[in-house]
């Protein structure tokens, strides 16, 4: 009862649910609900394994932000949902 307040040891630490942070929580459960609803509960698990898997060797040694750094050079303009920045197809800004 001592500790009324909790004081992060790290500030820069991302939020987590359970033990994933919020981009590996969604690449596993989204193949897991789809396992669910489409009643291949096994192959939904394996993806979503696998979905873990790989999104944390992808973001592995960079910035958390890394992957939406990534789809804003290679996806439309509108996926990201960016609206302060310009298109990525634009290299020269002024003169």
């Amino acid at each position: 009862m001592t500790d009324k307040y909790v004081i992060p040891a790290r500030l820069d630490d991302p939020e987590l649910i359970g033990l994933w942070t919020l981009d590996e929580f969604i690449a596993m459960v989204v193949p897991f609900a789809w396992g669910i609803l489409s009643q291949h509960i096994v192959i939904g698990i394996l993806l979503a394994f696998g979905g873990w898997w790989g999104l944390r060797k992808a973001k592995a040694g960079r910035a958390s932000s890394w992957l939406l750094h990534l789809a804003y050079w290679h996806l439309p303009g509108g996926f990201v949902g960016l609206r302060a920045t310009p298109p990525s197809f634009l290299r020269v800004m002024a003169g």
